[in-house]
């Protein structure tokens, strides 16, 4: 099957190799052209614009990082929606955006005969490379089930989950529940490093109890080698606690806890550890 993927970043080229193990034709863009020689040394197929992508392919799978960009891709003069065959075809945002852009590509889809879900991930880079990523889907699900074989080629929970922007709601709530985790995980190791504990030790035993977190056994371990290459950039950490702090001004509801979550990243951001995974936090304490 031909399909499109335009933004080929840390998890998007993992998730092309996955398509392509699975026998699937790759037609690639991403901003910066060099991030996709790799993936065109093993077949795929590089165009120098999102629309060029979209003639090309019959789902066209988008991953990049700001509303922003979503908002380029889609709508700019070189859009996908300015494809010339769009109709017919399925366009699938992986990005963790905003619900209500989501919203404005599915009722501009169906406008030009296509169809659209906003599909956004969990699981980091990790889980991209392993193809066990966590799949929350919103759109029609008449839609979402002819889409389902692929996303179950790079993820391992697939879930739909309601209408046009009720995935990005889910990744939303998604957010708010691994800014709780990564704030306990730093915390936790703070005060086990200053009670004098052996933190291999520590996290050991807590993992087997209930504080265990998916958190904890995926960058725990990276924490104490010192390792904060980005799964998940913090940039993008606190790009999406701040969509999902937007929405629930929305709703009237008050999130105290990811507030204060966002703002220890914003000030990990200021002291310039902005591209660095998530699991930098621990800087804020241990930065020597």
């Amino acid at each position: 099957m031909n399909l499109g993927f335009i933004g080929t970043g840390v998890m998007g080229s993992s998730m092309v190799k996955n398509l392509m193990c699975a026998g699937h034709c790759l037609h690639i863009y991403n901003r910066t052209k060099s991030k996709t020689d790799e993936l065109v040394a093993q077949g795929a197929i590089y165009y120098a614009t999102p629309k060029e992508v979209a003639e090309n392919a019959e789902v066209v799978f988008s991953m990049v990082g700001y509303p922003a960009d979503v908002e380029e891709i889609y709508f700019g003069e070189n859009g996908i929606f300015h494809a010339k065959n769009i109709a017919g075809k399925t366009v699938v945002d992986f990005t963790t955006s905003e619900p209500a852009l989501a919203v404005k590509i599915f009722e501009q889809a169906k406008t030009l005969g296509a169809n659209s879900l906003d599909a956004p991930v969990s699981g980091g880079d990790i889980g991209a490379k392993n193809a066990t990523l966590t799949i929350m889907a919103g759109g029609e699900e008449e839609i979402f089930e002819t889409i389902r074989p692929l996303f179950e080629i790079v993820g391992k929970t697939v879930e739909y989950q309601g209408k046009a922007g009720s995935g990005q709601h889910t990744k939303a709530a998604n957010q708010i529940g691994v800014a709780g985790t990564m704030t306990s995980l730093v915390e936790l190791l703070v005060y086990a490093e200053k009670a004098g504990l052996d933190l291999e030790k520590v996290i050991k035993t807590l993992s087997g109890g209930g504080a265990y977190t998916w958190s904890m056994n995926n960058y725990a371990p990276r924490i104490l080698r010192e390792d904060y290459s980005p799964g998940f950039f913090v940039k993008h950490f606190i790009k999406d606690l701040g969509i999902a702090l937007n929405e629930a001004e929305k709703m009237e509801i008050d999130l105290p806890a990811t507030t204060l979550a966002k703002q220890l990243y914003e000030t990990l951001a200021e002291k310039g550890f902005e591209n660095e995974g998530t699991q930098a936090l621990i800087k804020l304490w241990w930065n020597d």
